[in-house]
């Protein structure tokens, strides 16, 4: 069966969908910058970034280069096609996104009740489990395997809606592993920077061997010419590298920060534990030289000259 035929006949989109793909994504715009205005009002002196706001459109941008023609139909029917659009929806767009901060623009935008549910929900132990890295690189990087190497992708684009399940799905784990990565949004569970470089070279190697059996057929479940999976293999190998180089740059991105927070949070905890009073009736501490000591407060009754 060609691969082409297979695709128009089911999966091909209607003319709708274009100018659907472009309400949603101005929606998204809108909210985002309605946010933010509401941010600014609430908190004139702290302010919104102008490069999350600028990064936030880009990923936005992105998408749209990925949905609309003529790449979003090509999809249908080139295999080649379909990886340079799942690495736009998959990783680069996440990025873009997740580098915007929606969920610390939420909490600066949404009243002090409705913040505070979403902190609740952001330190649940399912959100918890989520943004573990093990179960992001599984949902990303390992979910790969059952696209490609099962019948499901031919079923999934197979029909309109199977197609954008999966472009929902590659966006989804895409914005959950940069966040749990690189994101400046919170996560409780996130671990150190160490940590995420080990996860993240994990998900790097496990997408080179991907790309690479695409690249050999080997078990590939995708009616495509041999050239075309080829092709679509060495895509997602040196496409997939790039992106993979910037969530690495903005993951070092946040060491410094990391770390200076860390140092200012120990110099608060170094001072609070020297500058704590003795209780009542203990002899003087030993001050540093040029330090004014502190006296004990007497004990009740005591005369004191």
């Amino acid at each position: 069966m060609d691969h082409g035929q297979h695709h128009h006949g089911g999966g091909a989109p209607s003319l709708l969908e274009p100018a659907l793909t472009v309400l949603v994504l101005a929606a998204l715009a809108c909210g985002y910058l309605l946010a933010v205005r509401r941010a600014r009002r609430r908190n004139p002196v702290q302010g919104w970034n102008v490069r999350r706001s600028a990064s936030f459109l880009g990923g936005l941008a992105l998408l749209a280069l990925a949905l609309l023609p003529p790449l979003g139909p090509a999809a249908h029917s080139d295999f080649r096609a379909h990886m340079t659009q799942h690495l736009i929806i998959g990783m680069y767009a996440p990025l873009a996104l997740v580098l915007a901060a929606p969920a610390t623009l939420l909490l600066r935008a949404l009243p002090a009740p409705h913040a505070r549910r979403l902190t609740a929900v952001l330190h649940s132990p399912p959100v918890r489990v989520v943004t573990h890295p093990a179960v992001a690189l599984l949902l990303g990087t390992g979910t790969l395997a059952l696209v490609y190497f099962t019948p499901l992708y031919e079923a999934a684009t197979a029909h309109p809606a199977g197609h954008r399940l999966l472009h929902l799905h590659f966006l989804a784990s895409g914005c959950l592993f940069a966040h749990v990565i690189a994101g400046p949004d919170p996560a409780p569970a996130r671990p150190g920077v160490r940590a995420r470089l080990v996860w993240l070279g994990v998900a790097i190697a496990a997408h080179a061997l991907v790309s690479q059996a695409l690249y050999g057929g080997f078990h590939v479940q995708v009616d495509a010419p041999a050239v075309q999976l080829r092709q679509g293999g060495e895509i997602m190998y040196y496409g997939g590298d790039l992106a993979e180089l910037l969530l690495a740059g903005a993951l070092v991105a946040t060491w410094r920060p990391e770390r200076r927070a860390t140092g200012r949070a120990r110099g608060v905890t170094g001072g609070a534990r020297r500058l704590t009073p003795r209780p009542a009736g203990y002899p003087e501490e030993r001050q540093s030289p040029g330090e004014r000591p502190v006296r004990s407060a007497p004990l009740p009754g005591r005369r004191t000259a």
